[in-house]
């Protein structure tokens, strides 16, 4: 059950509910999240409100930035989280053209067991769901 929190410039709803749209979408395509498994925060901010540096790592960012941080199961390899991200900014771009350089990703490892999905349980350490199980031997 990744918690993902979607940083972007102020700007219309529709977009907003785009972006979160994409980003659920890569992470169903890429890390293998059921379809439902949806909890997003979505922050606009103003002007001067998210502070990046529009050219570390020779990336040319624009006023478009936007960061993703994913809290997730820690034990994805490499090689998916590359996917993962490189499905991200492919949809930003195609169906939003928003520009991959703007596109700035964080995941989160955590153990299966430090989430609850409500009614003060940890469900996923009661019984890890099919999704997660591949993952059981990277704890």
């Amino acid at each position: 059950m990744p918690l993902v929190r979607i940083s972007l410039h102020r700007t219309t709803p529709e977009f907003a509910r785009k972006v979160a749209d994409a980003v659920h979408q890569s992470m169903v395509d890429t890390i293998g999240i059921p379809e439902k498994d949806r909890f997003q925060i979505v922050s606009m901010h103003e002007p001067g409100e998210l502070i990046y540096d529009p050219t570390f790592y020779d990336i040319q960012r624009s006023d478009g930035f936007i960061a993703v941080q994913i809290t997730l199961a820690a034990g994805r390899t490499g090689a998916v989280k590359t996917s993962l991200y490189k499905r991200m900014t492919e949809l930003m771009n195609e169906q939003l053209s928003v520009r991959p350089e703007d596109v700035f990703i964080s995941l989160l490892e955590v153990r299966p067991e430090d989430f609850s999905l409500g009614n003060g349980r940890a469900q996923f350490f009661e019984a890890l769901p099919p999704h997660l199980q591949s993952l059981q031997s990277a704890r």
